[in-house]
């Protein structure tokens, strides 16, 4: 090659490489003189849709990328002058195009918000959007798509929608608020994340982190049609929610139309339902803490309704099988549906919906009855094996309704000590104030088990019995429904054995006179044919309106007043010869009968825990 040409190709490098390095070193020249702050200003308005204002000077920058560093930069309605902006951020990074800023132009594919307020507004539905935009190029390519959508809602033609480059956006340490008469609110903060959507006619996904409420929070969205979706079309959704209370994804088909909808398979899943309810601030009854719970569902939902079929719900680590339907009366939810359980804990599954137990912020024993004006519940459950407390149930058929002030749980059928119970739970809000209801009918069951379960170790017979307790009172709090009730209780017992008394060592120790505790007499128990127990409640206070044991050789009655609130006890009592006449003091315990032939009379005081006897007339041996 000759030497001529070697060195006109060197010099052709040499030119290229200085040209080159020329431009590289003109670029902030060119950038500071040509892309002006006003022309990178209307570039971002046109492509927001919103009124772009930059206080601050730009600095541009080449290395490592060539980009603009806006400071102060705020977005605004175009029509609400007076109105806070709907966007503030310290700091804008533009990623530019060098080539379209040697020609003059501004593009860019990559803006990053650094320290960006959002303001954003409480809508009819509950959720809070920031302000939409009245123009720009994202604005009109949804009014295209719109078109688009509604010249075939079922198939639209894709290749009619805008293909407009968006590009990427990111932000860092933001914050999202509130307004209102002047003042912010924090919603959100320390909000990080980007949306990338390289084109309008291409698919898009938003990933966000923040902390609200005290936690940290995740938000994942991706559509293949994010277009199609904004313009009210049908577009497939993913959606992932996740913080330390709860995690909840969407994975379907779903609609931004007049006509909203989805349609997919639904998760939730929270480490405990208690925590949920205190941190979304739902307004129900935390009282109870509720362990694990999950739910998996297929979910179509359409103008503030969602059905959930195929509905898999996992309580505590018991799973059950069912659908629900939720929906919206009164700005109230309504949740209705059938849940089957093969075990369910009764009390920690209501205490989300009623007040089963003290809540953490009322009062000792005050019941909180305002869950009842914030929801509406008709449910129907059903169980093979069931807890409610200490009492181990089967095959349960129940209820729970919340509607207008009124709160109903009734366990229609269930079987418990070898027999069958049934109870209702009713909690009423009216002017005067709360009234509660209890009402239990156990039949035919193990009375000592059902004892036993209730708390009650002495003196109960042990065979088989029907018990029905019936109790009316106030409900502001827990003891004074029992102090102040208004009932009745009735109790028959079969044959069987009254454990906890030695009878023939009470009647010796009667004979003798003098008092004595029925504890010095509770090592033994009678064979008895049968029992019957009546008594009327009112104000707390049962009166024995009859109570005989029948025994083989003795015949035992009382009479007399038991109160609640107290634990006291005032009764009459008699052991007579079987086929002797019971002659009881008409419920007056301080006015015993005469004795006749053949019966010792005593009186029972003192209280519940430890009773003692007074003799009052000697009359029946216990040899």
């Amino acid at each position: 090659m000759p030497s001529s040409l070697i060195r006109r190709g060197v010099w052709a490098i040499g030119v290229a490489v200085l040209v080159i390095a020329l431009a590289v070193a003109a670029l902030p020249l060119i950038a500071s003189t040509r892309i002006v702050r006003d022309r990178i200003a209307w570039e971002l308005s046109a492509w927001s849709g919103f009124r772009v204002t930059i206080d601050g000077s730009p600095r541009i920058e080449v290395w490592p990328k060539f980009r603009a560093v806006l400071s102060d930069v705020t977005l605004s309605q175009w029509t609400e002058t007076d109105a806070p902006p709907v966007v503030e951020a310290d700091r804008v990074e533009v990623d530019l195009s060098a080539m379209a800023a040697l020609q003059g132009d501004v593009a860019f594919s990559t803006a990053r918000l650094v320290r960006p307020t959002i303001r954003v507004q409480r809508m009819a539905s509950g959720f809070y959007l920031p302000p939409f935009p009245t123009g720009g190029r994202i604005t009109r390519s949804i009014d295209t798509a719109r078109g688009v959508v509604a010249a075939n809602p079922q198939k639209p033609d894709l290749g009619r929608l805008p293909s407009d480059p968006f590009g990427t956006v990111e932000f860092r340490e933001g914050r999202v608020v509130t307004t209102a008469d002047g003042k912010d609110t924090e919603i959100l903060s320390s909000l990080n994340g980007q949306v990338n959507w390289e084109a309008m006619n291409s698919d898009a996904s938003l990933t966000a982190t923040g902390i609200w409420r005290g936690e940290t929070v995740q938000l994942d969205f991706s559509s293949a049609k994010p277009l199609v979706l904004f313009a009210g079309g049908a577009a497939p959704v993913t959606l992932s929610f996740k913080a330390a209370p709860v995690t909840f994804s969407f994975d379907g088909t779903a609609s931004m139309s007049d006509n909203a909808y989805l349609d997919g398979q639904a998760k939730f899943a929270a480490p405990s339902l208690r925590r949920v309810l205190e941190w979304s601030q739902a307004g129900l009854a935390p009282s109870a803490a509720i362990g694990a719970v999950s739910v998996t569902s297929k979910v179509n939902a359409s103008a503030g309704r969602a059905k959930f079929e195929n509905t898999t719900v996992t309580l505590n680590n018991n799973p059950g099988m069912g659908a629900l339907d939720f929906s919206f009366a009164e700005g109230r939810p309504v949740i209705a549906g059938t849940l089957a359980f093969d075990t369910l804990d009764l009390r920690s599954f209501l205490s989300a919906f009623t007040p089963v137990a003290p809540t953490g912020e009322a009062g000792p024993g005050d019941i909180d009855t305002s869950f009842a004006d914030r929801i509406n519940l008709d449910l129907r459950l059903s169980a093979a094996h069931a807890m409610a407390g200490p009492v181990q149930l089967a095959d349960v058929a129940a209820t729970a309704q919340v509607k207008n002030g009124l709160a109903v749980f009734d366990i229609s059928d269930a079987s418990a000590f070898n027999g069958t119970i049934q109870s209702s739970l009713r909690f009423d809000r009216k002017p005067e104030g709360t009234q509660v209801e209890l009402r239990l009918l156990a039949s035919d069951v193990d009375t000592g088990a059902f004892a036993t379960a209730a708390g009650m170790t002495r003196l109960v017979p042990a065979g088989t019995g029907t018990v029905s307790v019936i109790l009316k009172g106030p409900g502001k709090a827990w003891n004074s429904i029992f102090e102040n009730a208004d009932g009745s209780f009735s109790a028959t017992f079969g044959p069987g054995t009254l454990n906890g008394l030695d009878l023939p060592a009470f009647l010796k120790r009667n004979q003798q006179g003098g008092f004595f505790a029925l504890d010095d007499v509770g090592n033994g128990s009678l064979p008895i044919d049968g029992a019957e127990i009546k008594a009327s409640i009112s104000k707390g206070v049962a009166r024995l309106d009859k109570a005989e044991i029948n025994a083989q050789k003795y015949k035992i009655w009382l009479s007399g007043i038991a109160s609640y609130a107290g634990r006291g006890l005032a009764l009459s009592g008699g052991v007579m010869l079987s086929g002797q006449p019971a002659q009881q003091a008409n419920g007056q315990a301080a006015s015993p009968p005469p004795a006749q032939p053949n019966q010792s009379l005593f009186f029972v005081g003192g209280n519940w825990s430890a009773p003692f006897i007074s003799p009052i007339a000697p009359g029946v041996s216990g040899q």
